[in-house]
């Protein structure tokens, strides 16, 4: 026996106008957003048609506000992924302000992202935009973590919050050294090469297995202005893709420290917390916004886009990785960045 539920027209139609209404708001919220606390770059077409990237900067010294946008306009313009890039920015004047550790609008956007890319380092932002990390992590999405992501979370304040096991220098049993040891294999550690004295050069012929591994198709060479990061505690499951190893000056041409140990610079991991499913994670410890002006770093990343997506079959040695429009990336270092920016300066 069943039983049949009769809504009478006139309430429906008062709930189809405030549904209506309802989303019409929040639309015309979201497009006043656009361009004032985060940028979308929509893909129109291509294999990453219908997928949606969520590009998260937030550092002080490698300049991710700059290198995020052009990433994200070359996934829409050249494959069609729709891509959202999300900015720190400070509430008093709205300008990107990299030091300012506490807001990045727009993390709601995680919530029907595909695949996220972040260049973060020491945030404390408040419960409400981290829960969108974690709702992320616990859904087993891919993510790509570049640089300084290896340390991304730092509290200070708030320790407290149920995310503070996200800080890089976390003891609590599973979660030792925070987001960057659980999800990407490592946190931080030290400078293995000299900072902003010795660069850093990609080894890239490795094991024989790894000849014809998707991320490492077409990428035959990177030098990468950021130095070698020291890689101490890299978990036992992740698969190293590329080493690195200092170079004794700040150009390509440099040659390499030999006395030096080579690092791990690129690596792959699986990752699962506690009641959240299986995802997959690609990490890299180059990424400053100069470090991208290579464009063998650009291809890495872009593969291990496709690759995050379970789209391999359709990396080839040729994808075209250049970038759209100007790019003139501001060297690394603290303070160093431009003053007074607004998101829509990265349009």
């Amino acid at each position: 026996m069943s039983t049949q539920i009769v809504v009478s027209p006139k309430y429906f139609s008062k709930y189809l106008f405030l549904s209506l209404t309802f989303f019409l708001i929040f639309s015309i919220s979201c497009q006043a957003q656009q361009g004032k606390t985060w940028l979308q770059f929509e893909g129109k077409s291509g294999p990453g048609k219908g997928k949606h990237i969520v590009l998260v900067s937030g550092d002080d010294e490698y300049r991710s506000e700059e290198g995020m946008p052009m990433l994200g306009k070359l996934l829409a313009e050249h494959y069609g992924f729709t891509c959202t890039v999300l900015f720190p920015i400070e509430p008093e004047t709205s300008n990107i302000v990299p030091s300012y550790q506490n807001n990045i609008p727009g993390l709601e956007h995680l919530a029907k992202a595909d695949l996220m890319i972040m260049l973060t380092r020491f945030r404390e932002l408040p419960d409400e935009q981290t829960k969108y990390f974690h709702d992320f992590i616990m859904a087993g999405k891919p993510i790509i973590g570049m640089r300084t992501a290896t340390h991304a979370f730092h509290y200070e304040k708030n320790k407290n919050s149920p995310y503070a096991k996200y800080d890089w220098r976390n003891k609590t049993a599973g979660w030792e050294g925070g987001f960057g040891q659980k999800i990407l294999g490592e946190t931080w550690v030290a400078h293995h090469g000299e900072h902003a004295k010795e660069g850093a050069r990609a080894l890239i012929d490795g094991p024989a297995q790894l000849a014809d591994h998707p991320i490492l198709r077409g990428v035959n060479d990177i030098w990468a202005a950021s130095d070698v990061y020291t890689v101490k505690n890299l978990t036992q499951d992740a698969q190293v893709l590329v080493y690195g190893q200092p170079t004794k000056g700040m150009t390509p041409d440099t040659p390499l420290i030999w006395e030096k140990s080579v690092m791990p610079m690129a690596w792959t991991k699986d990752y699962q917390v506690e009641g959240g499913k299986k995802g997959k994670a690609f990490a890299t410890t180059m990424g400053a916004s100069v470090d991208l002006q290579s464009e063998d770093l650009r291809r890495l990343i872009v593969n291990a886009v496709f690759w995050g997506l379970d789209m391999s079959d359709q990396i080839t040695p040729d994808l075209n990785v250049s970038i759209v429009g100007k790019y003139e990336p501001t060297m690394f270092g603290f303070g160093t960045f431009r003053k007074g920016m607004k998101v829509e300066d990265f349009k």
